[in-house]
């Protein structure tokens, strides 16, 4: 059995998500085979340097799911892109390239957080291709600590802004930019998170029936894709802990 959740936006703020998450790997995560966060893991990381108490009890966990036999790979989201080497090895986590093709039951499946496909957002996708860029990380990663916070939570502000000023279909993946990663990565089944909106999209690529799977936030509930002998099955799930 195989895992994969995204979009958790761990932060210290929101203790029933964290609780939940912890009782999951506990639990279900446990089970597992392998367990795959496909980005916006954290609200923010502004460099490994910087690792917060909150944010090593985490680190921590997933360290003891992966001495438990649990693989953990973890791929950057639009929030947390500067997660390093650093947090990797504390957590015994694995590091994906986004996108990320892998093997499930056979079948080559493709990974991403999902936000390169927004390719309507024209705004956001300027500034990703900006601080995506290896030399803004590098500058990124060497700026003070004080000014890297406020760099955080300037854009971070913005974005909450001009997501709710924008249109739903904006900020939504673009249907053409899906077809067309498929088709050159050669895969019928995409997974991806970002857009908060957990759903399977039956599709067709060069003529073959495909999929598009998109994970579900960790908000008002938690969601968690379950890959196993029986195929992919997202389900929901109470955030609350007994």
């Amino acid at each position: 059995m195989i895992l994969l959740i995204s979009d958790l936006h761990l932060e210290q703020e929101r203790p029933d998500i964290t609780r939940a998450f912890l009782h999951f790997l506990d639990t279900r995560a446990s089970q597992a085979t392998a367990l795959y966060i496909l980005g916006d893991f954290f609200e923010v990381w502004i460099g490994d340097d910087a690792i917060t108490p909150f944010q090593r009890t985490i680190a921590s966990a997933l360290r003891r799911l992966s001495d438990q036999g649990t693989k953990v790979f973890l791929m950057h989201g639009n929030r947390d892109f500067l997660i390093g080497k650093a947090f990797c090895r504390e957590a015994g986590c694995t590091l994906l390239k986004d996108p990320a093709r892998v093997q499930f039951n056979g079948e080559t499946v493709l990974l991403m957080h999902g936000d390169s496909l927004c390719t309507q957002d024209l705004a956001y996708m300027k500034m990703r291709f900006w601080l995506r860029n290896p030399l803004s990380l590098f500058i990124l990663r060497n700026l003070p600590l004080s000014t890297r916070q406020k760099l955080a939570r300037k854009l971070r502000n913005e974005s909450k802004a001009q997501t709710r000023m924008k249109a739903s279909d904006i900020v939504d993946v673009t249907p053409e930019e899906v077809v067309r990663t498929m088709t050159e990565q050669g895969v019928r089944t995409l997974i991806h998170g970002h857009t908060h909106r957990p759903a399977t999209h039956q599709l067709e690529i060069s003529g073959h029936p495909a999929q598009r799977i998109v994970l579900g936030d960790w908000d008002k509930q938690g969601w968690a894709l379950q890959v196993d002998e029986n195929g992919f099955n997202q389900t929901a799930f109470d955030l609350s802990v007994e």
